[in-house]
């Protein structure tokens, strides 16, 4: 137990051995060693002189020529057994103590420096320096405390909590920091910025321009089911009859059908708006947590009005949609028309020969553009193999590469993106990764043996930001070809001027659902804009009070929490304090004696304790009993310990020293020095 105080850098330790046994073998001077290796805090404390044999002394172990230590020795003479039982006073202790080193002729020309008065001193000295060096900094704590607290004490001292005017500005002012606060979270000028999680804003942000775009990419990356749906549109358009043309019912049934896919994901769209809406209102009516009944009614409030501009936000939504159904403009300026789907032919023929061109050593411009560069791990590689690894990786138009770090030296291998998709992976049990992984559509080996390459990001954030820009590269989603009535992929065409007139529809249906998806993805943030995000920072600058005062319980809202209470209370105490301790420090005179800190000695003849050797704590014999200290030494050094303990300004400062001297110590002048604490006089 004693460890636990020895090992404090700002805590005395007194080494006290008794003088009629083995110093060497002191287990005091070892535990002391083993934590105060330097010996900037160990005092040797000497006891039992007066039992020792006769013709035998510790002159030269009191002098610090025997077994030295840094801060020396300092002999005691403590009363006897018998002396206690027989009701022997401390005075006469005392004076029995300063009789036998001033008589002794081994110690009396240092009697001066022995004693428990000259370690009662010594203590208090140490005590003293350790106040003088520490307190400037104590009172810069305490004033910078003091300041910190004076606006706040200053507002609690004029507070009166059943005060009608006061709470009535008190509400007032509360709604208007929410609407602040709610505003600047939207608007991203915060003024204080979180540099760990996204928020407010820049979360609507990220729905708006990452996560929405994602989903409707999701539906249209099905080529092999758009072309299933336009086959059987031609053909059950025709029926029994073979047609000539391209029918242009089989291009309306084919949009419409693609226009009404879009509910869901623009469904999606508003919930995940509403929510972060409703966590960014959460995060604001925290600060009101003082007034339990305002958070809560105030909470209530506006989460009823996010949700009904969410209902009205469906309802225009669905509206856009309808408007989109009720009539296919095949006259828009960007559709390609029947005349010109042919013209897509022959860009793709152009791609393909741009490619071989690539192929034969003349890399085309896409393959330069990089999209996106990062950390990704490569996780379904077997142990036998190298197992998981990180490898930062480099996405462009044309392939995907990584490289052993992000120096881009040492490249591991290149990907090209010809015929990939992507899949999701669903985490393992004990996994904290987010995978996802990469295939290829003709089951061909996408890396050395491997048919899918899983690749592991460290956050969900980090996850979609890759999906996203995978889809911007080309590489779609994997998606099930299976439609409601159970027919799997399409048969093989046999009809040339039916696989001429899928194409054409095909390439009809991109080129205006292309239009359609510019269409939304710009659409949806206004409308969302406006008709939620606006129209609740209007409510909560302008109709919330209104809505407050309508309750017909204002005086009851502001009712403060019991933790509010307590906290005003704790402040203006705390307050009261601060000022009391800079005023009782402000009358502590500093102008005190010092003593330095004494030259290091040979140490080495003391040997490690045997916690220090083991490692562990160990069972130790039976110790010297302690010899028995007069009852008013006891206080001192508990005060001196105490205060060193307690008054710590620097920690890692070794406490000053009193210089130990072989040579006979003459007594100061009291007068030359003012101690922080009484001097003992006696």
């Amino acid at each position: 137990m004693i460890m636990q105080f020895i090992c404090k850098e700002n805590c005395l330790i007194l080494a006290v051995t008794p003088a009629n046994t083995d110093l060497a073998n002191s287990d005091a001077i070892k535990l002391a060693k083993d934590v105060d290796p330097q010996g900037q805090r160990t005092i040797g404390v000497i006891t039992k002189l007066d039992l020792m044999d006769k013709g035998t002394n510790a002159r030269e172990i009191l002098e610090n020529r025997l077994l030295p230590l840094r801060r020396g020795y300092i002999g005691v003479v403590n009363r006897s057994q018998k002396d206690i039982d027989g009701k022997k006073d401390i005075k006469a202790a005392l004076l029995a103590e300063q009789k036998f080193f001033l008589s002794h002729p081994a110690y009396k020309h240092m009697a001066e420096s022995m004693g428990t008065p000259y370690l009662q001193r010594t203590l208090n000295q140490q005590l003293t320096n350790h106040i003088r060096d520490t307190l400037p900094a104590f009172r810069s704590l305490l004033q910078s405390q003091l300041l910190s607290l004076n606006k706040e004490a200053e507002k609690y001292k004029q507070y009166s909590p059943d005060d009608p005017a006061r709470r009535t500005k008190t509400l007032l002012q509360s709604v208007q920091h929410l609407a602040a606060d709610f505003e600047k979270l939207i608007e991203g000028s915060g003024d204080k910025i979180d540099t760990v999680n996204l928020s407010g804003g820049a979360r609507i942000n990220r729905i708006f321009h990452s996560h929405f775009p994602y989903e409707l990419i999701k539906l249209e990356s099905d080529e092999r089911k758009l072309r299933r749906e336009i086959n059987y549109a031609i053909r059950n358009i025709h029926g029994v009859r073979t047609g000539l043309f391209t029918p242009d019912m089989a291009f309306q049934a084919i949009v419409k059908k693609q226009i009404s896919r879009l509910e869901g994901p623009c469904m999606k769209f508003v919930d995940m708006v509403s929510q972060e809406l409703i966590t960014t209102v959460h995060q604001c009516i925290s600060k009101l947590s003082s007034f339990p009944k305002l958070q809560d009614e105030t909470e209530r409030i506006i989460t009823t009005e996010i949700q009904q501009q969410e209902s009205k936000c469906r309802e225009q939504i669905l509206l856009l949609i309808d408007i989109q159904l009720a009539y296919i403009n095949t006259k828009h300026e960007d559709f390609i028309g029947f005349t010109n789907a042919q013209q897509g032919f022959n860009q793709i023929n152009k791609k393909i020969v741009a490619r071989m061109a690539g192929n034969q050593g003349v890399a085309p411009l896409s393959s330069l553009i990089v999209i996106r560069k990062g950390w990704l791990t490569i996780s379904n590689i077997g142990f036998m193999k190298g197992g998981a690894k990180e490898y930062w990786f480099i996405l462009t138009a044309e392939s995907l590469s990584w490289f052993k770090d992000d120096e881009e030296k040492e490249k591991k291998f290149m990907l090209p993106l010809d015929n990939l998709k992507l899949r999701d992976v669903e985490r393992g049990f004990m996994s904290s990764k987010f995978v996802f992984a990469i295939f290829n559509t003709e089951l061909r080996n996408v890396y050395k043996d491997y048919k899918s390459l899983e690749l592991a990001c460290n956050s969900q954030e980090e996850l979609d930001s890759w999906k996203a820009s995978l889809l911007q590269a080309g590489v779609y989603p994997e998606k099930v070809t299976v439609d409601e009535q159970g027919n799997g992929a399409p048969e093989n065409f046999t009809d040339p001027q039916l696989e001429r007139q899928v194409e054409t529809i095909r390439s009809l249906v991109d080129s205006y659902m292309s239009i359609i998806y510019k269409t939304i993805k710009d659409l949806m943030p206004k409308t969302i804009m406006h008709l939620m995000i606006n129209s609740v920072k209007e409510f909560i600058s302008s109709e919330l009070l209104a809505q407050l005062y309508a309750l017909g319980e204002c005086s009851a809202l502001m009712d403060e929490s019991p933790e509010q209470q307590k906290y005003r209370e704790e402040v203006l105490r705390k307050h009261a304090a601060l000022k009391e301790a800079l005023a009782v420090v402000g009358k502590i005179s500093t102008s005190t004696c010092t003593t330095p800190m004494p030259p290091p000695v040979d140490s080495s003849w003391i040997q490690p304790s045997s916690l220090a050797t083991s490692g562990k704590p160990v069972v130790r014999g039976q110790a010297p009993s302690a010899p028995r200290v007069p009852a008013h030494i006891g206080p001192a050094r508990s005060t001196s310990t105490d205060g060193l303990q307690h008054l710590t300004g620097q920690p890692n400062r070794p406490p000053p020293s009193v210089p130990r001297t072989p040579l006979p110590i003459h007594p100061r002048d009291p007068s030359s020095c003012s101690g922080l604490l009484p001097r003992d006089t006696r």
